[in-house]
């Protein structure tokens, strides 16, 4: 009998054990998904989780289940060291007396643990529990994060001085930028970002256009060479470059429609452009601009053309430096250097090679859209030149900043001569009320029918002078 004692007490103390053993290895699985959870990025399925899977995370979270099983040990505990205490009135085992110490000392344990979730109970009623994969992200404010490439993330980050201090400009680092609509176009920036760094680039200047003319302005740079004409010749002297044609062999033909500059000088339509049809005609249609009149009846004497003669003399001798923003290939700054002035052509290629050829020719191309502020300091032209841009497909509030912004960069008493601006008879006064705001001083207004329209459109010309400002 003293044996068959023993060995019940025996199989309690085992069954005793194995329960403790079940609850701490319960309790350890708690902690260390609760600590596994805490480390896990917020990046990582932070959306698109089932609320079912934040009820269950945060069910178990709080320790319902494993609250109970405690409860339902703590009471098998008490009814073990009831009943030890009842052998041990019968007998005086040392080994029963070490027994009931240990399931006491457990108990104790075991009581510390629901205290301690009995006070995550309250903290949790408290704040609801969100899992970190189930919850909202906190979106970064950083550019670099939102794309995938990677030199794009090295170029929109801030660049820090190397000596920790300001440099020159008075600035901590350097802060390189992008245009806003570069984010919605990620996919093409990312395309045009792809290359291997030292590498000659991809031939995709149509890819970087497109991204210019739709906001993604400016770009950013680039770590690989840029491609060049494989046979490139010299250019020809400055003397007979602005009249004749450039060499073939001077530019890249890639994504132009014609292929040489004897098919864009021809007097056709299927060119691959349509804003100056004979601009590349540089002996009979470009040598006269500017310099003989044009009528545009020949029955009248009616013209929206100026001369450039009668255009300096308005301003004797004061007109040195100047913009032309226009589509074209640089005679209007061809026949300024006539008169010693010089003008930079900003321009795009639609369709042709404009920049290469201005550049050929001898004269300077700036590589502009209408999307971007002039790079030029306040008060410091003399004059800005449009011809062929500016006309009724822009909208009123644009035709509004790039006015502007044009007043900008033209100092006190430098002239913004407008040059065949066109639009419908109907969207006329809302246009005229545009230039009519900057309260410039008129020393030449000109409105008149454009023929080929039958009479609804019209052609407006005017050369103005910036006023001396304040005004009060």
């Amino acid at each position: 009998m003293a044996k068959l004692g023993s060995w019940r007490g025996m199989r309690r103390y085992m069954c005793v054990v194995g329960i403790l053993a079940l609850v701490v290895s319960i309790a350890t699985l708690s902690n260390f998904y609760s600590l596994r959870s805490s480390l896990i990025s917020g990046t990582f399925c932070n959306h698109n989780y089932p609320r079912d899977l934040s009820s269950l995370t945060s069910h178990m979270r709080n320790g319902s289940e494993l609250k109970l099983t405690m409860d339902a040990l703590t009471q098998k505990i008490q009814q073990e060291i009831t009943v030890i205490r009842e052998l041990s009135k019968n007998s005086s085992s040392p080994s029963s007396m070490r027994y009931g110490k240990f399931l006491a000392d457990i108990l104790g344990l075991v009581e510390e643990i629901q205290a301690s979730f009995e006070g995550a109970d309250q903290n949790e009623s408290k704040t609801e529990f969100i899992h970190p994969l189930v919850k909202q992200k906190e979106h970064s404010d950083e550019p670099s994060d939102y794309f995938l490439i990677e030199e794009i993330r090295k170029y929109v980050r801030i660049k820090p001085n190397r000596l920790g201090k300001q440099n020159f400009m008075g600035a901590n680092g350097t802060f390189t930028s992008i245009g806003h609509a570069c984010f919605a176009m990620k996919k093409d920036l990312e395309e045009y970002m792809d290359y291997d760094i030292g590498d000659i680039c991809k031939d995709d200047w149509k890819l970087a256009q497109r991204l210019m003319v739709h906001g993604c302005d400016p770009l950013p740079r680039r770590r690989c060479f840029s491609r060049a004409p494989q046979l490139y010749t010299k250019p020809f002297p400055i003397n007979e470059s602005m009249w004749k044609l450039p060499d073939d062999r001077n530019l890249r033909w890639g994504g132009y429609k014609c292929k040489n500059f004897t098919c864009l000088a021809r007097n056709s339509t299927n060119k691959g452009f349509f804003k100056c049809r004979d601009c590349f005609n540089l002996t009979h249609h470009e040598s006269p601009r500017w310099v003989d009149p044009v009528y545009q009846d020949p029955n009248s004497n009616l013209t929206s053309d100026f001369l450039i003669s009668e255009v300096l003399d308005l301003k004797p001798g004061e007109v040195r430096i100047g913009l032309d923003f226009s589509a074209g290939t640089g005679t209007f700054a061809a026949r300024m250097r006539e008169h010693n002035v010089t003008i930079v052509t900003a321009s795009i290629n639609f369709g042709a090679p404009f920049n290469e050829i201005i550049s050929l020719r001898g004269l300077v191309p700036l590589y502009l859209t209408i999307n971007q502020r002039l790079p030029f300091f306040d008060n410091t032209l003399d004059l800005i030149h449009t011809t062929r841009f500016l006309d009724g497909w822009i909208d009123y509030v644009l035709l509004d900043f790039v006015l502007f912004d044009w007043d900008r960069v033209l100092r006190p008493g430098g002239l913004l001569w407008i040059d065949d601006f066109f639009c419908s008879k109907e969207d006329l006064d809302d246009y005229l009320e545009a230039f009519k705001m900057l309260r410039y001083k008129n020393h030449k207004w000109v409105v008149i029918p454009k023929i080929d329209k039958d009479d609804r459109e019209v052609f407006f010309s005017a050369v103005l002078e910036k006023p001396p400002r304040p005004f009060r």
